[in-house]
C-alpha cells in the first residue's frame, strides 16, 4: 500500500491574525514541522493550498480547487488528485493508492508513532475513513481517507455540505476512541491545535520547556 500524505494549508487563519502555517515553533514553521512529520510516515507529501500561497516549500503544492470553502474542499481536492494521479512513484508496482493521510498544519503535538498506528489500521480496515475521537469529538483533520470515498464526498459537497464531520456521516467510518490512541498521548494534547496567538504562545512555552529538560 502506497502511503500518500497531504497537508492542508488553505485556511484563512482568521482568528490567528497571520498565516499560522508560516508561524515558527522550535525553529521550524508549522508547514515544515507538519510536512516533515508526514514525510516520516508517508511515501510522498503534497501540500493543498490556494494557488500561489507558498512559493518556496520542500514539497509539491496542489492547488485547492475550492479556496475559501473550508477544509472539506481541500480534502476533496486531495482525493480527486489521487483518482487521476494514482501512483507517481517509479519504484511502486501498485496501480493505485488506496488511502491518504490528511492533516491540518496547526497541530504541533502530533506524534509519528500515532500516525504510524493510523497506517497500520488502514492496512486492514474495510472502512472508508479512519478517524480518532477525542473529548472534543471527531478529529477529521488527522484522519486516513480511502480514495474510493471521493464520490460520496463530492455528492455531499455539491449538496452544500461544508462541515467535514457531516460529510463523514455518509461514509463507512472506523472511529478510534480514547483507549485506541491514549498510549500515544500521555500529556493529553495529541490533537490540540493552534487557533489564536494565545494558543501559539502556549505551544511555544511547552516546546521550549521540553527542549531544556
Amino acid at each position: 500500500m502506497t502511503r500518500r500524505g497531504f497537508l492542508q494549508a488553505g485556511g484563512g487563519s482568521t482568528r490567528f491574525g497571520t498565516d499560522k502555517a508560516l508561524t515558527t515553533l522550535a525553529g521550524s514553521t508549522m508547514l515544515e514541522r507538519t510536512g516533515e512529520l508526514l514525510e516520516s510516515v508517508c511515501d510522498d507529501v503534497t501540500i493543498v493550498a490556494p494557488l500561489g500561497r507558498y512559493a518556496k516549500v520542500l514539497w509539491p503544492v496542489l492547488r485547492d480547487r475550492w479556496p475559501g470553502q473550508g477544509p472539506l474542499g481541500g480534502i476533496l481536492t486531495a482525493l480527486q488528485h489521487l483518482t487521476t494521479h494514482p501512483d507517481e512513484s517509479p519504484t511502486s508496482n501498485e496501480s493505485r493508492s488506496t488511502w491518504a493521510l490528511i492533516l491540518s498544519c496547526d497541530m504541533p503535538f502530533l506524534k509519528k508513532e500515532f500516525l504510524s498506528f493510523l497506517w497500520e489500521r488502514a492496512s486492514t480496515s474495510n472502512a472508508q475513513v479512519i478517524v480518532p475521537e477525542s473529548a472534543n469529538g471527531l478529529e477529521p483533520l488527522c484522519a486516513c481517507w480511502r480514495v474510493d470515498s471521493v464520490t460520496t464526498i463530492q455528492t455531499a459537497f455539491d449538496a452544500g455540505i461544508r462541515k467535514i464531520t457531516e460529510a463523514m456521516k455518509q461514509l463507512t467510518m472506523e472511529v478510534l476512541d480514547e483507549p485506541a490512541w491514549k498510549r500515544f498521548d500521555s500529556d493529553n494534547r495529541l490533537f490540540w491545535n493552534m487557533n489564536t496567538p494565545e494558543d501559539y504562545e502556549h505551544a511555544r512555552r511547552i516546546l521550549e520547556a521540553e527542549t531544556y529538560e
